[in-house]
């Protein structure tokens, strides 16, 4: 099943000053199953050590000696010989943390093999384990669910998975592609990017079976509390977890949570489960100028969920639920759009150093104006709305182009591509002001390509 990040695996490979390979990501993401995709169309021989089954293996990492490391891996059962086509990939690494720092002998004494490394919660592993990191050893790759490209390519729909990749800026849509894939987004809306859901989907194209994998991937994260939440309540985190998965894209108030429970403790109870990558945040940004991650209110934040199909799940919302809205509905009633927008841009800048993404909320007297995300582009602050609708009805776009610096406005929306040159006034208390600017339209289903588009129409304006 195809995955963008073999490509960058491929640049990694060839680098002549490549670094041990750290894959973070929640579990069942596909880590592992990246690495035998990888090692098997480039013809490697992956030698894969699963460290959670071989938790002895701590000494042998302690010994700082890449030979001897080597020399005890390859006595285990069916373990092929380390050789110059081998590719070494410590799988599980979190289960034996000793493994992280040793990591840099192998960059430092073996810098011919290629080692990957991967790894569910290994934030915990990361912040807590008392060891000296390998920094300027090793490099990270952060991995999310299947993104829609990703999905049409894993369904056999190959051709709409390249279009959606290859789109460039001013490139003409038919109505059959365009309606064939707001068709296909409302799929992955229900299915999701969690690649289990998506072979279950290719292979038998039920919804039924696709949810019994969501409860399975679910039950998998539950069972998974006790690992990282120490003495916390368990009822309680799970109710967290929950509560997250309905209230995707609403600003986060503990006392919707509970009314029983500190806001300090059930922030903590969130940010476990951001470290453990089942949930993410969207950080209140005042938008000044960049970086965007420079004036942040970090107490102001709305979440996001793993997965649309996960979120879904939790939401007990079914394929005929999902199957009966109309494209209008889907993205302005409930969070769905948000949340598929949202892990999308999570994707987009995962390997960004602040990995938050930010949205813009002015809290005034009488009205409030929020814009779902803004994100940084191309040296440029670009706010997103998911929205349907005319132009006249996106006042909170209005506010933010009449007050900010940027110079482009973007909608994710169910229409074809577009782009409108706004002239409007809004209000500034007792007088109005003249406001201009140029709105991108995109239909959601190239968000993917945002970044791209976003920067061409940002250099080329008229």
């Amino acid at each position: 099943m195809y995955r963008h990040h073999l490509q960058f695996l491929d640049s990694w490979l060839k680098d002549s000053r490549r670094k041990p390979l750290v894959i973070r990501g929640a579990r069942q993401v596909g880590k592992s199953t990246l690495v035998q995709l990888f090692a098997k169309e480039y013809g490697k021989d992956l030698l894969e050590l699963n460290l959670e089954r071989y938790p002895e293996l701590s000494e042998i990492f302690n010994t700082k000696d890449p030979d001897h490391i080597i020399q005890q891996i390859e006595f285990l059962p069916g373990m092929k010989q380390v050789s110059q086509n081998s590719l070494l990939f410590l799988d599980e690494i979190q289960s034996v943390p000793e493994a992280i720092p040793a990591l840099r002998y192998f960059y430092e004494d073996k810098p011919w093999l290629p080692v990957l490394s991967a790894g569910s919660l290994l934030e915990f592993v990361l912040s807590d384990h008392s060891f000296s990191m390998p920094v300027g050893r090793i490099q990270y790759l952060h991995m999310g669910p299947m993104t829609f490209s990703e999905f049409l390519m894993g369904i056999g729909e190959e051709k709409l998975g390249s279009f959606i990749l290859n789109y460039e800026p001013g490139q003409s849509i038919g109505e059959i592609v365009h309606g064939r894939l707001l068709s296909l987004l409302r799929s992955y809306y229900f299915v999701g990017g969690m690649p289990e859901a998506v072979s279950v989907f290719a292979a038998t194209k039920s919804y039924k079976q696709v949810s019994r994998v969501h409860n399975s991937v679910l039950e998998t994260y539950l069972e998974d509390f006790p690992k990282y939440i120490g003495s916390r309540n368990l009822n309680r985190m799970r109710r967290v977890f929950h509560f997250i998965a309905r209230n995707v894209g609403r600003k986060i108030k503990y006392s919707n949570i509970s009314f029983e429970d500190q806001s300090g403790t059930l922030k903590k109870d969130i940010d476990l489960l951001s470290m453990a990558r089942v949930i993410g945040k969207v950080i209140r940004s005042h938008c000044s100028g960049l970086p965007l991650h420079a004036d942040i209110d970090e107490k102001v934040y709305k979440p996001l969920f793993l997965d649309v199909g996960l979120m879904n799940a939790v939401c007990g919302l079914d394929w005929r639920a999902v199957s009966q809205m109309d494209d209008a509905q889907l993205i302005n009633e409930g969070a769905i759009a948000e949340q598929f927008a949202g892990q999308h841009l999570q994707n987009m800048f995962s390997d960004a150093l602040n990995q938050e993404l930010t949205y813009w909320l002015r809290q005034g007297r009488s009205s409030n104006a929020e814009l779902d995300f803004v994100v940084q582009t191309g040296g440029h602050i670009i706010p997103v709305e998911v929205k349907a609708g005319a132009a006249g009805s996106l006042k909170s776009l209005h506010q933010f182009m009449g007050s900010k610096e940027a110079p482009l406005a973007v909608r994710l929306d169910a229409s074809f591509p577009s782009v409108t040159r706004i002239d409007t006034k809004i209000s500034t208390g007792k007088t109005f002001r003249r406001v201009q600017y140029p709105l991108l339209s995109l239909p959601l289903y190239l968000i993917e390509r945002l970044g791209t588009v976003a920067a061409y129409y940002c250099e080329n304006q008229e």
